[in-house]
């Protein structure tokens, strides 16, 4: 017992408490970085040098630039990469918004099974989709073709898809839905009651469309072109299936010949990539601007509103055609090509006698074919691993971005985003460019593509994380945290599960569009690392069409039973988009 009067016992001081926090923070903000910003150094590196090789070693140059840009065809070049992405863009645009117009705005009949059908185009891989139009309108084997030929007893090609206006009809026909899913949230959201003000003051519905429901969702509009602009600018499927076999070239594809050129044209290849690279970051910065500057265009306040339809009296029935001829080109014929030529021994158009000839050999191919187990290991690998990486990651990002004040936190957010102006092929040649580089050790192996994946879909990633992380207040994380909680038991017990409902969709999402990537594998991949959308090139450049329909049959339907189980897993979160 301590006497009266003695001095206090000094006890030492307690050692400052490992907290995981800022290793884990460390961890998500150095690799969020190194993702961004380390393979567009490279490239940037690449372009500017020689390509290297044993007898010399690479040296500084411009040589690569003069190479791309000192002859008339590069000028070309250039002019259909932008006549290509104009035209797909517009096309998409036009068609969607038509489509989202009738579907918000008008009485068409049975446009909610049309809404609701209206994700199913999106789970078709673009180059399935690009082979199905190949069988569908080549000026040879094309069916339609040859059925119009039949019908009209002429020899001229109706349609070829094999011209830059096929390239434009093909890939704006495959995204319009993105279109019509963009324009029609537009819509949704916007106050009709100056329309319903016109109608009631005689104008007509063209009049009504013209003067006052376009210029009223000019952002959306503006932001749709943009978007779809990007996107096109980006494609790869297309202009290679259908542009190379004629000579026609736009910047992806000729990427695509430089680095499989002997030999190997990097700095070259880099050199276009760098340009394309441009413009997309041109397309997304507009974007980015319009959406922070589009609330002049504000129409919904806090006062509630039920949208009228417009009576279309019996021009409701021409609406309805139209979504059913739509439906036909973009899902019904597509399939259905592809079902009948995976059904030949070689493939024929339809007659009576190529149906007596109806035989499931194409299946039984397939399915023994070598690589296709360890492609599709490969591909449930690098999606369901990209897709969980990427959304753990992003979710400590959006917590730093939103629920913090640490300095330079947007630039954490613009570096997390900034794959998104990356191209699919040029994201591939960087890191590629990057890890042939760096002795890492993992080029060639399954590692590089699943580090692609995640650069690829990490700005999608964000998107789903922000939008749910926006809605957690800050009173939960305190109190947590006067309840004795760590960071890290708050962040798993309470931030993790509150995010439920983004996770799992983006969660979804990812896995979706990592199972049909092919542009930035195509140039990642080696014997052992084929995902099933290089099985699908590999067998179109062996001309196994029949085989290569089988497969893609079976892809569509496994996808399309994913998303349906994707929708009831997203009913059972109460998640509303998936």
């Amino acid at each position: 017992m301590q006497a009266a009067g003695e001095a206090a016992p000094v006890f030492a001081t307690a050692a400052p408490r490992f907290d995981a926090k800022w290793l884990i923070i460390a961890a998500c903000v150095v690799l969020t970085l190194y993702l961004g910003m380390v393979p567009l150094a490279f490239l940037l590196w690449q372009s500017f040098f020689t390509p290297q090789s044993a007898a010399k070693a690479a040296v500084f140059t411009f040589g690569n630039y003069r190479e791309a840009y000192g002859s008339a065809d590069t000028w070309l070049l250039f002019g259909n990469s932008l006549r290509f992405a104009t035209g797909a863009a517009a096309l998409s645009f036009a068609i969607g918004t038509l489509l989202a117009w009738m579907n918000e705005r008008t009485n068409t009949p049975f446009k909610g099974l049309f809404f609701a059908l209206s994700v199913i185009p999106l789970i078709i891989p673009g180059i399935l989709f690009t082979v199905a139009w190949i069988l569908l309108g080549s000026p040879k084997i094309g069916i339609i073709n040859l059925a119009l030929q039949r019908l009209f007893d002429t020899d001229a090609v109706f349609i070829n898809v094999y011209s830059l206006g096929g390239m434009v009809w093909v890939d704006g026909l495959h995204y319009s839905p993105v279109a019509f899913l963009l324009m029609t949230a537009a819509f949704r959201a916007m106050d009709p009651a100056l329309e319903e003000s016109a109608i009631m003051s005689g104008a007509s519905v063209l009049q009504v469309v013209r003067r006052v429901t376009l210029p009223l969702a000019w952002p959306a509009v503006f932001a749709t072109l943009l978007i779809l602009f990007v996107r096109a600018i980006e494609s790869f499927e297309v202009p290679a299936l259908l542009g190379l076999p004629v000579g026609l070239q736009v910047f992806t594809s000729a990427i695509y010949q430089a680095v499989h050129r002997y030999p190997s044209q990097i700095g070259l290849a880099a050199a276009y990539a760098v340009t394309l690279l441009a413009m997309t970051s041109v397309g997304v910065y507009l974007q980015s601007r319009l959406s922070s500057s589009g609330s002049k265009y504000a129409t919904m306040t806090g006062k509630g509103f039920r949208p009228r339809t417009i009576d279309l009296g019996p021009w409701r029935y021409l609406t309805m055609a139209v979504f059913l001829a739509y439906f036909l080109f973009i899902v019904v014929l597509p399939f259905m090509v592809l079902l009948w030529s995976s059904l030949q021994k070689f493939y024929a158009v339809p007659s009576m006698e190529a149906l007596s000839r109806l035989t499931l050999d194409p299946y039984r191919t397939i399915i023994a074919y070598p690589n296709l187990l360890r492609a599709v290991w490969n591909s449930l690998l690098l999606a369901v691993a990209s897709a969980t990486i990427i959304m753990l990651v992003t979710a400590v990002i959006c917590w730093i971005v939103v629920k913090t004040r640490l300095p330079g936190r947007w630039l954490l957010d613009n570096f997390a985003s900034l794959p998104m102006v990356f191209p699919g092929i040029v994201l591939g040649l960087a890191i590629m460019i990057l890890y042939l580089t760096i002795p890492a050790g993992i080029y060639g192996t399954i590692w590089i593509m699943l580090i692609a994946y995640v650069t690829r879909f990490m700005p999608y990633g964000l998107r789903y994380n922000t939008t749910s992380m926006l809605q957690i207040h800050k009173e939960l994380e305190e109190s947590a945290a006067m309840s004795g909680a760590s960071w890290t038991t708050t962040f798993w017990r309470i931030i993790l599960p509150l995010l439920k409902p983004g996770l799992v969709a983006g969660w979804i999402y990812i896995v979706i569009v990592s199972i049909r990537e092919l542009s930035s594998s195509i140039l990642l991949y080696s014997p052992g690392t084929e995902v099933v959308s290089i099985v699908i090139w590999e067998l179109w450049e062996n001309g196994q069409y029949v085989e290569l329909s089988a497969l893609g049959v079976m892809l569509i339907l496994a996808l399309f039973v994913l998303v349906l189980a994707a929708q009831w897993l997203g009913r059972q979160f109460g998640i509303r988009e998936l």
